[in-house]
């Protein structure tokens, strides 16, 4: 039942030096506040710097008098942690609140941005994304479920879980940060399904919403640097032609053995041929040393169409600005050196699809298939060096929740599986003569994680993560990977499916699930073993390796998600270069006694627990009683002397 609301009292003049110290004080909250309720189509880097923002712009200017206060009110605090009961405080939370609605609001034509809709002036960060650190699949779902809400019922969630005690005192909140209907606020914030996460505290108080604790990554370096050349060679040009211009005819001198100026270098000229473009005969990939896509041949109705190649070649080398351009991380977008490969060109549902290859990137261009280029697409993504294994399908149609591949020339039939249902046959999916199939549900549009599908290609396994490659999923330690055929592998699959959705969009390769330990648990009363699972997921780019420590107890429904107890980034665990594992989770009994567990792969000896759990156990199994919430340290001995430390 909703607690008791007292009634508010009015809130006396505030002082700026009030307003700063209350802002000083409380700034970790009201950065959080910002952040929740800013739109979620910001992006989080956006959010980060904007939620600062607004909280330093929200300190007054001098004196703020009793007419500016109006309407608000200062609520009775909800307990030790709630929201304080101070009047600088609810005044800095009324101007962060407002400024954070009024930058989810459109404006009209010719309306200025309101400070929310600014660019933030002050903090600012060059070279950096900025996000919070990840938490689970309860915190993902939560984010999931808030974004889809309207911004004025996000704030009434967020005040109500975080702020203020009753709906009374919400909907004052609200009304004097200027939303106009309150109670459809808070209506619409009480429809909201959120994850039960933890009983002593709301999941909006997890580090994943908290913008004051965060994580650094580079921006697109290739395209930063891309575009300070370009910056440097237009200034460069422009200091050059005004220098020429105040010079006499042949300008500083001779110029030796070099062209005349402006001269079209031939190779990029031939770059936009489209009869100089390469096509592989039929038939090559059974002769060629590595069957990658440069082994595919040319397939589709419209191979011979030089007007859609033209504009292909053309688009791919000066997109204009209504040409929509993505990019998997560390994919340069710059023209093609000379003449690329065509793999496909053809009409896929209503658009007309270009699919290009230059040895280093895919490129794939669509129009709309009556050659209207005004919603065109340029789609790159990094596939160098690729294989039979890893060349088996590009994506060539997205619509809706829809996609379509064009499969490689080696694959004779295409089976569509449930991850999640390892235990049923696949479903055939019919593949044309040209190699593109019908279409079929990409797991990247689903909200929730229901089903999982993937792609059986003869012997592979592949699925969609929302990029041009489809993602090869393989099994087995390292070194040992192999294709997901057998049933047993199907089943750890199952339990991992769902976690593949923090690998989409990040250029991967391949993601392979390996079983490095099984684990009885202590305690009686639960038969069977824990299972330890490492998911790798390696990139086409080399780096940005991402890995997860997984733990499944026995008896777990089929296709239950492992929980995820470590996550590292750019990490070698589990991989070629360390191919060992060790992770720990705490867990609690059916009796009520909590663990610390841990497990390693085989090649471990010996576990030690430090911290909050002293423990030491031989073998690569350790078990030890445990306080809820324990922060634990764990190394290992390899069976040559070697530390491991634990997957973080």
């Amino acid at each position: 039942m909703e607690q008791q609301a007292t009634a508010p009292r009015p809130i006396p003049p505030v002082d700026v030096e009030q307003a700063e110290a209350a802002l000083i004080e409380h700034y970790p909250r009201l950065v959080r506040l910002g952040y929740l309720v800013l739109p979620p189509t910001l992006g989080r880097n956006r959010r980060v710097l904007t939620a600062h923002s607004l909280v330093q712009r929200a300190l007054p200017r001098n004196r703020v008098a009793t007419s500016e206060l109006s309407g608000l009110a200062v609520p009775a605090p909800r307990g030790p942690n709630g929201s304080p009961a101070d009047p600088g405080y609810a005044y800095v939370r009324q101007r962060v609140l407002k400024s954070a609605l009024e930058a989810g609001r459109p404006r009209g034509r010719w309306q200025l941005p309101r400070p929310g809709q600014l660019p933030p002036l002050l903090p600012q960060v060059w070279g950096l994304r900025l996000f919070p650190r990840s938490g689970g699949a309860d915190e993902l779902a939560l984010d999931q479920a808030l974004a889809a809400l309207s911004g004025p019922a996000r704030a009434a969630y967020v005040l109500r879980a975080l702020e203020v005690p009753s709906e009374r005192d919400v909907r004052q909140v609200l009304a004097a940060a200027g939303v106009e209907a309150p109670d459809a606020a808070l209506a619409e914030a009480a429809a909201l399904r959120a994850p039960a996460g933890s009983r002593d505290a709301s999941l909006l108080e997890s580090m994943e919403f908290d913008p004051c604790s965060l994580q650094a990554r580079p921006t697109d370096l290739m395209r930063r640097r891309q575009h300070a050349r370009a910056a440097l060679a237009g200034t460069a040009a422009v200091a050059v032609c005004a220098a020429l211009l105040g010079l006499p005819g042949g300008g500083w001198g001779p110029d030796g053995a070099a062209a005349p100026p402006y001269a079209q270098n031939a190779a990029a000229q031939q770059a936009l041929d489209p009869a100089k473009l390469t096509k592989v005969a039929d038939g090559a990939w059974r002769s060629a040393d590595r069957a990658g896509f440069a082994a595919w041949p040319a397939r589709g109705s419209r191979t011979g169409d030089q007007e859609l190649l033209r504009r292909a070649l053309a688009v791919w080398a000066r997109p204009g600005s209504s040409v929509r351009v993505t990019s998997t991380p560390g994919t340069a977008t710059g023209p093609a050196a000379g003449p690329p490969q065509l793999l496909y060109a053809g009409e896929v549902g209503q658009a007309a699809v270009v699919v290009l290859y230059d040895g280093l990137r895919l490129v794939r261009y669509a129009e709309a298939k009556n050659g209207d280029t005004g919603g065109a697409a340029l789609d790159f993504a990094r596939a160098d060096a690729s294989d039979a294994d890893s060349a088996t399908a590009v994506v060539v149609g997205r619509a809706d929740s829809d996609v379509r591949y064009l499969t490689a020339p080696w694959v004779t039939d295409v089976t569509v599986r449930d991850l999640l249902k390892p235990g049923e046959n696949g479903r055939p999916l019919h593949t044309a003569a040209d190699g593109v199939t019908d279409p079929t549900i990409s797991p990247v549009a689903a909200s929730t994680c229901e089903s999982w599908p993937a792609l059986q290609m003869g012997g592979r396994l592949v699925t969609d993560l929302g990029e041009l490659v489809p993602a090869r999923l393989t099994t087995g330690g390292p070194g040992a990977r192999h294709d997901v055929t057998a049933p047993a592998a199907r089943a750890d699959w199952a339990h991992t499916a769902c976690h593949l959705t923090t690998m989409r969009g990040q250029g991967v390769r391949s993601v392979n699930s390996w079983l490095f330990a099984t684990q009885p648990l202590p305690g009686g009363g639960t038969p069977g073993s824990a299972e330890w699972l490492c998911a790798r997921a390696e990139t086409w780019r080399g780096t940005g390796s991402r890995v997860l420590a997984l733990f499944q107890v026995p008896g777990a429904r089929q296709g239950a998600p492992g929980a995820s107890v470590a996550r590292a980034d750019d990490s070698p665990a589990c991989g070629a270069h360390d191919p060992h594992a060790l992770a720990g989770a705490l867990w609690k009994s059916p009796g009520g006694t909590w663990y610390a567990l841990a497990a390693g792969s085989d090649d471990v000896e010996s576990i030690t627990a430090t911290g909050a759990v002293q423990a030491t156990s031989p073998g690569r199994l350790l078990s030890a009683p445990a306080k809820p919430g324990a922060r634990t340290q764990l190394s290992a001995r390899l069976a040559d002397g070697t530390k491991l430390t634990a997957i973080q």
